[in-house]
């Protein structure tokens, strides 16, 4: 069982798959919504370290400076758990102190969610984050892409390109998980988790 109240957010992963020929796919929603917190936060340097992409931010905690570390698993998606882990080891960081923003099948494109612990309901980064911790108590932004239409299977949805005219929406989607981070971090993940579920899209609340 995750605890009630989580810790202070130490650790910040987006999940993805490196490559420009990934970039503006569904998959990479976490990338997505971490470039924009690091952006936002004035992460100068992004250095290579344990198999991730990772920069250094301090951020307003609830008890005062925090310093967070932003990461991107520069694995591939379904092996994303062996960087994260890594890392979580080489800071003394508890995956209660970890938050993962990911893309989720189960909600509308670009409605955006906040999630303690829980399953993987077969994301194969969340799996794999789950075997490499062995808990599955850290907190998740899950940003919304839907389901695939038709028959496509799953694997193709993800891995597809957005169209020029969605990505409008992609960059508001990524935007509002930002926010949905920052909350949690300053606030507490309970503070976000009730803040942002049940908003809906931009403009619904």
């Amino acid at each position: 069982m995750a605890a009630a109240q989580p810790k202070q957010i130490r650790l910040v992963a987006g999940l993805g798959n490196p490559g420009e020929e990934y970039e503006n796919t569904r998959h990479n929603a976490g990338f997505r919504a971490v470039e924009e917190l690091g952006s936002r936060l004035g992460a100068g340097y992004w250095k290579s370290q344990c198999g991730a992409k990772v920069a250094t931010v301090k951020v307003r905690g609830a008890e005062g400076p925090v310093e967070v570390l932003l990461a991107m698993p520069q694995d591939f998606m379904n092996t994303s758990g062996g960087p994260i882990s890594k890392l979580c080891r080489e800071y003394r960081i508890e995956p209660e102190e970890l938050l993962v923003v990911h893309d989720e099948l189960d909600l509308e494109p670009g409605d955006v969610r906040v999630k303690v612990g829980g399953g993987h309901a077969g994301h194969n980064g969340l799996k794999s984050i789950i075997n490499k911790l062995g808990s599955r108590d850290f907190t998740r932004v899950r940003v919304g892409i839907g389901m695939p239409p038709g028959r496509m299977p799953v694997v193709d949805w993800v891995l597809k390109e957005y169209r020029n005219a969605e990505m409008e929406d992609v960059r508001r989607a990524a935007v509002d998980a930002a926010d949905a981070v920052e909350l949690a971090i300053e606030h507490g993940v309970i503070y976000a988790r009730d803040h942002v579920n049940g908003a809906g899209k931009p403009g619904s609340r």
